[in-house]
């Protein structure tokens, strides 16, 4: 055997025919390699990446062991590209702007192909001559203790200046980040960094080359992910001091603690001139501020949320950022503060509230707080009407609300169906599917300030005539142009339906012209309308209508939401009979996530909504008790900063600004779910986890109507306050008695116990008597990316699985559930075989038989809980809440008849609304071998994960209902998807 090149592993010896054959195709090879991508080679020096090189030498690898027959050497050359490019994809996915790469971790992903492949005599020859020249070169270290003297490293600095590594600095750095971070080891890190490290190695390259030592240990000890977060800081503090002309001392996070203050001021002052913030802000006391900036914080952060900061969230200047995490909370509670009499005093109390995790505002406001254009809402309703004028007007409002980072919720039920006559030109109308299609090119045209994708979400009542042809826009089949892949779709379900389910009887579709006041009636109104628009049609005086079986047309819905995720199923009559403000007008759709549920009235009032959420896990005292004391304190402060985000806001629409001054709408929720029941040691699915869901709603319930009514003693109460239900001293758990009055008995399967632990009759008599200051208090978001900015699981979601990849816009973030391994730590389980287990079984714990039932049942993944717990425990949370919430269901084995008893068990509950639809494929790919970095991945086009994007066929679950299609054995919503719209 002998060495082909410095880029892969010396290889069997070929004769000189097979070396000649084995050239074929390396100059294609050459051509893709990525630009300015280098290979470190052991000795420290530094040569191009070829990927011809990794041919050649696999090349001649197959040729030594299999031949060298003609057919042989054929297939041998076709084998040899193609693992070729999957070297070459693996050791540069993460380069793509160049850089640098050790040979060893070449010579890994070489051997981890052959593994993958099957290839595993290749693959023995390799490791074992692997194995045979480390042997040598150690021997000869040993034999040559002399000549093995270090090479000197220069680091380039920004001005290109070279100067000596500075060894001292960089233990300093990594000590720091491993302290009190058990189970880190700072030699190792420095060891795998210094490893990759070569003479005039740029400053940003031997940052990063730390970050990445530390971020590759993540999946075996998760403290890792702390350690990498703050080795990434490292080079955040010196692009930020360094464009502020602050980085002379290269501070260690230690020693940035002391320079804060001074950085604060220069930062404030400088954004503010370049016109990145208000300049408002100059005008605050920025040494009181500074000075209350808490650096020991900035170590609070794992990797995945120090990640999503710097890449979406940091104020930047040309690509430049120069916002610190402690800088970022407070320009944020200063925008939040803008207008309180001791702003000051405010703001600090703010940033003391969000730097803590205990609660986060919602993206739109992280996003543009303290800015120029500070649009903080989150949510924005609105009806479209049934003329030209009005449709694409609405179409135009979506456009300037999405430009600012609004996510959006559009009521289509009042424009006419197909066939509807059109009496300007006597003609017949396309239906409301064309309309559509624009909607969702402008969501696509149109995206958040650039910051994320257009985000929109379509809502058609059950009874319009267009409803089927609304159930197939997701799907990928069919005339393109009445389809929209962008954006979201939603079902607006009126009680009659489901009850003409349930008896099995017929369904009558309506051209909304000729039934224009179905679309605000609800309850029994709509009922005895409805019926009597259906003898209408039998007696000819309705021209455009269909009749056909509610089941069918149930199961279309059903069958429509398995195969593309939407559209979702939201129920109209009780967002409608359970919301304060039936007296001012209807709820006509959800928002772009499901858990908003205002009035709408077209040209009129675009209901808004503004969102932050609680931190559960962070109210869970040491002893396994939710901290009420805690929790109220947390809530008063987070009600004040989202009711202060009314006046604050910018409006790019003045409908908009209207509506949200007269209702004051806000929306409190929370997220990290499931790690409160891991601190409770309660398992997702229990009785105990459904009256936990109750207990802590109810105490989340209290508090937040308490903090808004105390706010309408300081500052007044909302102006639409009179007539609501509010105003009656009926409150959101006392509303469920409507709703049971309206739908019968029989058609509501509601707990509405309390606690006892909370003086609601006090509460009631304060409503009463002070007001209230906000219309709506309460929703719960999806959280996605503010769940991980703060570490926590998302929303009220169960965990997905224990062990994965997160793809989002930031990158590929392994993640690991660090409860599971404590918990296996505590026991002596935590090790490489579990890990390695973990991998083979998608993050599952259940079949891996060492592990203790106990703990098997506290870590079920979301796809090992029965869907009607998520219902169940929804159902209790409902109860408490006047909006509505985010609530993914999730499925292993799908079938019509799991849909439908699922689905039906939902409204029975009481759910206002239902999200995503996550259903898992009959199976999984085979997996040969897990010894490589590779995690089952939760993205688009994630293999062995999750997708939105159908790909392989699974078996027909029933009758009636489409087959399953997914990726790797997978198929759920886009929720998880790296450009998902709704969750980022």
């Amino acid at each position: 055997m002998h060495t082909d090149s410095s880029q892969t592993q010396p290889t069997p010896t070929p004769s000189p025919a097979q070396s000649h054959g084995a050239g074929a195709g390396a100059a294609e090879l050459a051509a893709t390699a990525p630009g300015g991508i280098r290979v470190i080679r052991r000795n420290g020096k530094v040569t191009n990446f070829e990927p011809g090189k990794i041919n050649r030498a696999m090349t001649k690898a197959f040729l030594a062991v299999e031949g060298g027959s003609a057919a042989a050497s054929s297939r041998v050359r076709e084998t040899a590209a193609a693992l070729t490019e999957q070297v070459v994809a693996a050791v540069t996915r993460n380069q793509s702007g160049g850089g640098t790469i050790h040979i060893e971790d070449v010579q890994d992903q070489v051997e981890l192909a052959l593994m993958r492949a099957g290839e595993h005599k290749v693959a023995r020859a390799y490791v074992l001559y692997r194995e045979e020249r480390a042997r040598e070169r150690a021997a000869e270290k040993a034999a040559n203790p002399d000549s093995a003297t270090a090479a000197v490293i220069h680091v380039k600095r920004d001005d290109g200046a070279l100067v000596p590594l500075d060894d001292t600095r960089i233990r300093r750095l990594v000590g720091e980040a491993c302290e009190d971070q058990s189970g880190t080891k700072p030699d190792e890190i420095l060891a795998a960094a210094l490893r990759d490290l070569y003479d005039g190695i740029p400053e940003h390259e031997l940052s990063q080359a730390l970050t990445l030592a530390a971020r590759a240990r993540i999946e075996k000890e998760p403290n890792y992910t702390y350690v990498s977060a703050r080795l990434l800081l490292d080079a955040l503090r010196h692009e930020a001091l360094k464009f502020l002309g602050m980085a002379e001392t290269r501070p260690t996070a230690e020693e940035m603690k002391a320079l804060y203050p001074a950085y604060f001021r220069e930062y404030i002052h400088k954004a503010a001139e370049l016109e990145l913030v208000d300049s408002k802000l100059c005008l605050f006391d920025l040494d009181r501020l500074g000075k209350a900036l808490l650096g020991d914080r900035d170590g609070n952060f794992d990797y995945l949320g120090m990640q999503t900061l710097y890449d979406r969230y940091f104020i930047h200047s040309n690509k430049t950022r120069i916002e610190l995490p402690q800088a970022f909370f407070m320009r944020v509670a200063m925008g939040l503060a803008m207008n309180e009499i001791d702003r000051e005093a405010r703001a600090i109390e703010f940033y003391e509230l969000l730097s803590s995790f205990d609660f986060m505002s919602s993206t739109p406001t992280l996003f543009n707080s303290g800015t120029l254009r500070p649009q903080l809402s989150s949510c924005y309703l609105t009806q479209v009407p049934d003329d030209l004028d009005g449709i694409f007007g609405a179409i135009k409002d979506n456009a300037l609300l999405s430009k600012f980072a609004g996510g959006l919720g559009n009521d289509w039920t009042p424009v006419r169906g197909m066939g509807g006559y059109i009496k300007g030109t006597n003609g017949k109308s396309n239906g409301v599917v064309p309309f559509l299609k624009v909607a969702n090119d402008t969501a696509v045209a149109v995206n958040q300030g650039g910051k994320r994708k257009g985000a929109v979400c379509g809502y058609l009542e059950t009874w319009h005539r267009d409803i089927e042809e609304f159930l197939e826009l997701r799907k990928n089949t069919g005339d393109d142009r009445r389809r929209t892949h962008d954006m979201n779709t939603a079902n607006w379900v009126p009680d009659l339906f489901l009850k003409r389910v349930m008896q099995n009887a017929q369904w009558t579709l309506f051209s909304p012209e000729e039934t224009p006041d179905l679309h605000d009636l609800v309850g029994s109104a709509f009922e005895t309308r409805y019926e009597w628009y259906e003898k209408e049609a039998d007696e000819g005086r309705i021209g455009n209508y269909r009749r056909i079986p509610a089941t069918q047309l149930w199961r279309k819905m059903l069958s429509m939401l398995f195969e593309t995720g939407h559209p979702w199923i939201t129920f109209k009559d009780p967002c409608n009979l359970r919301s304060p403000q039936q007296h001012v007008g209807v709820v006509h759709s959800s928002n772009l996530c499901t858990e908003i549920t205002l009035n709408t009235k077209a040209n009129q009032e675009i209901a808004v909504c503004n969102l932050g959420s609680v931190n559960l896990p962070a109210h869970i005292t040491p002893d396994g008790k939710l901290d009420k004391a805690k929790l109220e304190k947390t809530i008063n402060t987070a009600m004040r900063m989202l009711d202060n985000v009314i006046e604050y806001n910018y409006y790019s629409v003045a409908t908009a600004r209207n509506s949200n001054l007269r209702h004051r709408p806000v929306g409190l929720g929370v997220m990290g779910f499931n790690d409160a029941l891991y601190k409770l040691r309660v398992p997702y699915e229990s009785d105990d986890a459904v009256r936990f869901a109750d207990y802590s709603m109810e105490a989340i319930s209290y508090y937040t109507i308490k903090a808004s009514s105390d706010l309408a003693f300081e500052r007044g109460r909302y102006s639409s306050y009179e007539g609501s239900l509010w105003s009656q001293g009926v409150l959101p758990i006392d509303s469920v008695g409507i709703l049971a009055e309206a739908r019968g008995n029989e058609y509501l399967q509601q707990d509405v116990a309390l606690s006892g632990a909370f003086d609601w009759d006090s509460l009631r008599q304060q409503v009463r008597t002070v007001g209230i200051r906000n219309s709506n208090c309460m929703a719960i978001a999806p959280t996605a990316t503010i769940a991980n900015i703060t570490g926590v699981s998302q929303s009220i979601e169960p965990t997905y699985q224990n062990l994965y990849v997160k793809s989002n816009l930031s990158g590929e973030f392994t993640v690991v559930n660090e409860y599971l391994v404590n918990d296996l730590k505590a026991l002596g389980l935590w090790d490489e075989v579990m890990v390695h287990d973990l991998k083979y079984f998608d993050g599952s714990v259940q079949p891996i038989d060492r592990i203790p039932d106990e703990i098997k049942q506290l870590y079920k993944c979301a796809f090992e809980i029965d869907a009607k717990v998520l219902v169940d425990a929804g159902s209790r949370r409902q109860k408490w809440i006047d909006q509505a919430q985010s609530l993914n269901l999730y499925m292993s084995q799908p079938s019509g008849k799991k849909l439908d008893e699922l689905y039906k068990h939902a409204w029975l509950s009481g759910l206002k609304t239902t999200y995503y639809l996550r259903t898992m494929g009959a199976t999984h790919a085979e997996k040969t071998t897990i010894t490589d970095n590779r995690l089952n991945k939760v993205g688009s086009g994630a293999e062995g994960g999750v997708s939105a994007r159908p790909a392989v066929a699974a078996p027909s679950p029933e009758p009636g209902l489409s087959a399953a299609t997914d990726v790797g054995g997978a198929k759920v919503c886009s929720i998880l998807d790296p450009e998902c719209e709704a969750c980022q």
